[in-house]
């Protein structure tokens, strides 16, 4: 009968304990925000607006780019999930660009804390700041190519302005996304094996 009660006490007191172990934390839901909507050529000529703020190191068209268009985002925050560029907000398509499109990173308050380039340009200067150039120098980006992660904060509030800029010919743009997403796994090797 002894045993029993210790049974029965020590069974009780495992479900109380159980019961106040914490929940786990869900993963953060993948998402995706269209930053630029497709647009089609346009005669560099044509485009009206002018990025005067912006010199782009160039041997042919004009050093002073022109707006092709323009787009922000919402208050966003990454939440330590991969941040990568698609043409798609399922992530399957890639992205095109003529010339390029550039990024400013901003607080929830809109103040400019980063920037960079993405596209088929020489450098980009803003004042006496040369902004970042992030993956190819390249018309055309396969899905998820350009990983914008390190470039945005890692748990602040924060949005994307981005403007599509033209130096000389046609200026255009795709669809541009960016997916916030799950990182990815690495898988850990058994250093144990063979052993």
């Amino acid at each position: 009968m002894h045993s029993r009660t210790l049974l029965l006490a020590a069974t009780l007191g495992w479900m109380a304990c159980a019961r106040n172990v914490p929940a786990p934390t869900a993963a953060p839901t993948p998402r995706s925000v269209r930053l630029i909507m497709d647009t089609p050529p346009q005669e560099t000529e044509t485009l009206d607006k002018v990025r005067e703020d912006v010199e782009v190191d160039t041997d042919e068209g004009e050093r002073t780019p022109r707006v092709v268009t323009f787009g922000e985002t919402p208050v966003l925050q990454r939440d330590g999930m991969r941040a990568r560029l698609y043409g798609d907000a399922k992530g399957t398509l890639g992205i095109s660009v003529d010339n390029f499109l550039l990024f400013e990173v901003t607080d929830a308050k809109g103040q400019v804390k980063r920037r960079a380039v993405v596209g088929f340009t020489e450098s980009v200067h803003l004042g006496n700041e040369q902004v970042d150039n992030v993956g190819r120098r390249a018309f055309t980006f396969e899905p998820g190519e350009v990983d914008l992660t390190e470039f945005l904060p890692e748990s602040e509030p924060f949005k994307v302005r981005t403007t599509v800029l033209d130096t000389w010919g046609v200026g255009r743009v795709s669809d541009v996304y960016l997916v916030l997403s799950a990182p990815e796994t690495r898988a850990v090797e058994d250093d144990l094996r063979g052993e």
